[in-house]
């Protein structure tokens, strides 16, 4: 790939953007993510704020604004999409109690859940992140792939109309939700162990770390998890939280819940 180094400018919340591409093909694959999605931005520079992780801004500083757009378009992000999709479970499920539904949008809101959508639209393909951020994978890192796919809707959002934004959510994130949520690996295995544990012995599980694994940049953290002071499962991931998940995954197993 042939690359040059050039500066981008541009403006977000009446505060100027600038920061240096060393990707002369940028700009020309968000045109290619904008026909992918069928929605073209009448701004594109929400487009580039949406998609510029914060690792790049870091990088670029002091070029870079103070405040990273990607937080705060991912902060609203969260909150749109979380109204369309209680929205959908409401009309589409209409005789579930309030404890279901809820247990519905949290699996669709997950991290799980958004990197499963932003993968099937190799959406990390289409982000500016850094050299460092890329080597260590962060084109398939959940954290930064669920990230984007909120800072999307909110780009859509603030570029046209909420209408738009739940276009693109029923489009791609609400597309056959219905067989995904049922998955093993959408499961909250710690809210299934939690609530065996309260019923049981009216305390929840508690996780203690027992070890870990790797450099600081590519950790793997192993965890326990006890119920009534007695170790019922161990897990291991690249994070703590994720590492719990599987803990209570053995757990519920064991328990056959």
């Amino acid at each position: 790939m042939n690359t040059i180094i050039k500066r981008l400018s541009w403006m977000f919340n009446s505060k100027r953007i600038e920061v240096v591409i060393e990707d002369s093909e940028w700009e020309d694959k968000l045109q290619e993510f904008q026909r992918k999605i069928n929605y073209k931005f009448e701004d594109v520079n929400l487009l580039k704020s949406a998609f510029t992780h914060n690792s790049y801004f870091r990088k670029q500083a002091p070029y870079a604004c103070a405040t990273s757009p990607f937080e705060r378009m991912e902060f609203l992000g969260d909150s749109i999409l979380g109204l369309f999709v209680a929205q959908e479970l409401f009309l589409a499920f209409p005789d579930s109690q309030e404890g279901t539904l809820s247990k519905m949008k949290s699996k669709i809101v997950s991290e799980k859940y958004l990197t499963v959508k932003a993968k099937e639209i190799n959406l990390g393909n289409y982000l500016m992140l850094s050299d460092d951020e890329d080597r260590n994978g962060g084109r398939s890192r959940p954290s930064i792939l669920s990230d984007a796919m909120e800072a999307l809707i909110c780009a859509v959002y603030l570029d046209s109309s909420l209408e738009e934004a739940e276009r693109i959510i029923k489009n791609i994130i609400l597309l056959n939700f219905r067989k995904l949520i049922d998955q093993d690996e959408l499961k909250n295995f710690k809210s299934i162990l939690q609530e065996y544990a309260q019923s049981k012995y009216q305390e929840p599980p508690t996780y203690e770390k027992v070890g870990e694994l790797g450099p600081d940049h590519d950790k793997t953290f192993i965890m326990d998890v006890l119920i009534n002071g007695e170790v019922v499962g161990t897990g291991s991931g690249p994070s703590k939280k994720e590492a719990q998940q599987n803990a209570a995954k053995e757990a519920c197993k064991m328990l056959d819940l």
